[in-house]
């Protein structure tokens, strides 16, 4: 891919917001120390367990998958040793595993480690909430030592790509619960480094796997310092304390002719939008619905909010990208907003907020508290929505408060994966999945979005799934379960000290493995 690598003094843009604490252990940045490194993110994972969920998307740094993808997206063999073997009409894949592989406490990596963590995952009484996104699977079955063999229910043109999902031991994970045990906060994996230390809410420490079947990594040491604050993470990294981190545009502004920075912008699948539950009386009207979607102005807060680092989303598809429905742009436009509620007979009132049968326009949008980012966009939204009289309460909370709201109050919501658009758009959408967890958290249903996402998913026709995938952008423009705001793209400023960093595209969960230290293993000091 094209990697936008911006000098610290060239101009900025770009994504995220909240997360952070005190200095990694009290300690500084790694200073002038090529061999280390200490990044600040804004967040931390609830767990380290792939059988939870922990890396699904590839590029943990404590384990690795199948296959894994390059910085251009496209998938390579990581404990396979080649691309899967696709047989039966595309119901089978078969995969040998790379030779000489070991996890970090010297144990071999076999073929029933595979089929142990795909099987666990799939168990009803694990506790992972991506569960669907491996509902192809039928049955996985090792063949030798050496070799595993996925059957699915039917053909999953993308199943290649769920296979970058973390393989774990089956000799250490396998002899605890998979919900509670140790494991999740004490992996061992295959992976570049080792987990060897985890303060909760302050820091993760790992360093080098010396048996790394890729080749020990030069960058020894790292250390994630998980600092929620945005101010915070910039203000130790210009101190040196940090020697990278996420920031959102106005703070990476400030590195601007910082010579001994690189700034990194990482194009992405991740969104803000707006989730309308359709339990709530006014959000669940689709003229209320519509109306919003007319009157956003996404390129507005794509050049106030993101200082043009992202593009305006007119659907879950940037628009940049190949599976986006052409023609479904669409700029503000309050005439149609006043005239799709005029028609469904919500009237002017009290303060030129609208109402119909003393029902008032008006409903509460939550944001998760500290991410800025998201903080401007739902005063932006609820500034455009006020013009078409429609009431927009704006409330910041924790993800522990907001997540019981969720069935009757909007969110401003950020999601999205990238490799496919079933990654994606099915958990998204599908009425199957509303209510379950953060998947479809608008709760959304329709029939005709559903069969376009089962069509979608089931076919291996090139043709068929882009007719089904033009279809449920189309059947979003008509039926809006979400306002679509923005596409962001991500930014990470670092010191300039290493050779070989670039980004990929990213998904929506960033910075604690996407971001420019997702090739980590692959960083030489400059010399």
């Amino acid at each position: 891919m094209t990697v936008r690598r911006i000098r610290a003094a060239a101009a900025v843009a770009t994504l995220v917001g909240a997360a952070a604490c005190s200095a990694p252990g009290g300690g500084a940045g790694s200073g002038s120390a090529a061999d280390s490194v200490v990044i600040g993110v804004a967040s931390e994972p609830d767990t380290l367990s792939p059988l939870l969920g922990y890396g699904k998307d590839g590029n943990s740094k404590i384990f690795d998958g199948l296959l894994a993808r390059d910085a251009d997206m496209k998938l390579r063999p990581a404990l396979a040793s080649s691309l899967p073997e696709v047989g039966n009409g595309g119901l089978t894949y078969t995969y040998a595993l790379r030779d000489g592989v070991k996890f970090s406490d010297g144990e071999p990596l076999t073929s029933a480690d595979v089929v142990f963590t795909y099987r666990t995952i799939l168990d009803g009484k694990t506790n992972n909430t991506a569960r669907s996104e491996l509902d192809a699977i039928k049955e996985v079955r090792v063949d030798g030592d050496d070799k595993v063999v996925f059957t699915l229910k039917y053909p999953y043109a993308p199943f290649a790509g769920r296979t970058v999902l973390p393989i774990v031991p089956q000799h250490i994970a396998g002899q605890q619960n998979p919900n509670t045990g140790s494991f999740n906060t004490k992996p061992v994996g295959t992976g570049p480094y080792v987990l060897t230390g985890w303060s909760k809410g302050e820091k993760l420490t790992f360093e080098a796997n010396p048996g790394y079947w890729g080749g020990e990594p030069k960058v020894k040491k790292v250390t994630m310092a998980i600092v929620k604050d945005d101010d915070v993470r910039a203000t130790r990294l210009r101190s040196g304390d940090l020697d990278g981190a996420v920031l959102p545009p106005n703070l990476a502004a400030t590195f601007n002719g910082d010579r001994a920075r690189t700034t990194y912008e990482a194009k992405s699948y991740d969104f803000r939008a707006v989730t309308l539950p359709q339990q709530n009386k006014v959000t669940g009207d689709r003229a209320i619905r519509r109306a919003l979607d007319a009157a956003v102005d996404r390129e507005a807060m794509v050049d106030k909010i993101l200082d043009g680092a992202g593009r305006p989303a007119y659907g879950p598809l940037p628009s940049d990208d190949p599976w986006f429905a052409k023609g479904i742009e669409r700029p503000q436009d309050l005439a149609k907003a006043e005239r799709t509620l005029d028609q469904a007979g919500w009237k002017a009132g009290d303060g030129g907020i609208r109402a119909r049968h003393g029902l008032r326009a008006s409903f509460t949008l939550l944001y998760p508290s500290g991410d800025k980012v998201r903080q401007d966009h739902a005063l932006a939204y609820a500034s455009d929505a006020k013009k078409a009289g429609i009431e927009v309460k704006v409330e910041s909370a924790t993800w522990e408060v907001i997540e019981p709201r969720m069935k009757n109050d909007a969110v401003l919501a950020g999601l999205d994966s990238s490799g496919d658009p079933d990654f994606g758009l099915f958990t998204l959408l599908h009425s199957s999945l509303a209510g379950d967890g953060f998947n479809n958290m608008g709760r959304f249903a329709d029939p005709a979005v559903d069969k376009a996402l089962d069509t979608g998913r089931r076919s291996q026709d090139t043709d068929t799934r882009r007719t089904a995938y033009d279809t449920v952008q189309r059947e979003l423009v008509k039926d809006p379960g979400y306002t679509f705001l923005t596409h962001i793209d991500h930014l990470y400023v670092l010191a300039d000290r290493w050779d070989g960093l670039t980004t990929q595209v990213e998904p929506h969960e960033h910075g604690f493995a996407s971001g420019p230290w997702w090739n980590l293993q692959d960083w030489q000091p400059k010399k």
